[in-house]
């Protein structure tokens, strides 16, 4: 039996020493991953480099990026862990958006 898709977003912050060809390799690298898990992805926005509200693996700032994207329930923990087996991610956060029906 199928499971039901989900909405969820994830925020992750890139290392700011990444150019820009590496940042959209990264980019597409979770775009990718939630397409392989099963996903597609809805919206991404990027909001760029910001400076972080504490230092994280001696790095000040970091590159902020937001997905939108749809996943079943039970592939969203193999996506996280694959996207934190990548060093050029300080931090990530998913979270379900879609509400009880």
């Amino acid at each position: 039996m199928a499971s039901e898709m989900r909405t969820y977003e994830v925020v992750y912050i890139l290392r700011p020493d990444l150019d820009e060809a590496q940042r959209r390799e990264k980019m597409a690298k979770v775009e990718s991953l939630i397409a392989e898990e099963g996903g597609q992805v809805q919206k991404t926005e990027e909001w760029g480099q910001r400076i972080l509200a504490y230092e994280i693996e001696h790095f000040r700032e970091g590159y902020y990026v937001l997905v939108t994207f749809s996943l079943p329930a039970e592939r969203v923990e193999s996506f996280q862990r694959r996207l934190g087996m990548d060093d050029a991610f300080l931090r990530y956060q998913v979270v379900r958006v879609d509400g009880e029906k």
